[in-house]
């Protein structure tokens, strides 16, 4: 079984320029994925691919032990370019240089890197023992809840519950939703071959993590995430 574990990481950003290599903790962002996925690797036959479109990035990349010679297309260098298509490249890729195929892709997200060794191992164990699946993405327990207490601009007008038909009188009541926290990504390898050009699918699971997880999208959460390392707020290894 042959996994390849693939992590993504496009210059330019907006929201927080250089974040993929801005220092969280006095460790460059991306090398918190880098470290995940040679954890993982260890104990699964695997290889790591880069994907960047930043000389900078790549440079970085190889600092912490993570050489490439891909270089993303510019097609899909784009802020609107979909993650979907930026694994598949990576993937046909890395079959063709490897001229063999993967079984499983594991996508690390750069900007959401609060996962342990425990989380992917347990996820990983979830898509195989599922014969129908086709991807899984990690999520915690959402806040709020578009049964009970989140409201949408109806087509007259006015305002309502974005999930209305049945009465839910308390929050606990409420069917259980997730947020999706970006962390990671599995996908069986026939996944890119029906299409798909998000994660949600007809055949999708998902991975409840244990602690928390936050995507970091703007300055603040790199602060937050910044401070909550640096004074050793976070009760779990994400870096020896």
């Amino acid at each position: 079984m042959k996994i390849l574990i693939c992590i993504c990481a496009r210059g330019g950003s907006k929201g927080i320029p250089g974040k993929n290599i801005k220092k969280l903790n006095g460790i460059p962002l991306i090398a918190y994925s880098i470290y995940a996925a040679k954890r993982f690797s260890e104990k699964y036959d695997t290889d790591i691919a880069l994907s960047t479109d930043d000389d900078e990035i790549k440079s970085i990349a190889v600092q912490f032990g993570l050489y490439s010679n891909y270089i993303r297309p510019s097609v899909i260098a784009t802020d609107s370019a979909g993650k979907i298509d930026v694994i598949k490249d990576l993937l046909l890729y890395q079959e063709l240089q490897a001229q063999h195929s993967y079984d499983y892709i594991l996508d690390l997200d750069v900007t959401s890197p609060l996962r342990t060794l425990e989380d992917l191992e347990s996820a990983f164990v979830l898509i195989q023992n599922d014969a129908n699946a086709l991807n899984l993405f990690s999520v915690n327990k959402a806040a709020r809840n578009p049964y009970f207490n989140m409201v949408e601009k109806k087509p007259d007008g006015y305002f309502g519950l974005v999930k209305s038909g049945a009465e839910v009188m308390s929050r606990q009541s409420a069917p259980e939703v997730y947020d999706l926290n970006a962390s990671f990504y599995f996908y069986k390898r026939n996944f890119f071959e029906y299409g798909w050009r998000t994660v949600f699918t007809e055949h999708s699971l998902i991975y409840l993590m244990p602690h928390i997880c936050f995507d970091l999208d703007h300055l603040k959460d790199f602060e937050f995430l910044d401070f909550l390392l640096s004074e050793n707020k976070i009760e779990f290894e994400i870096w020896k």
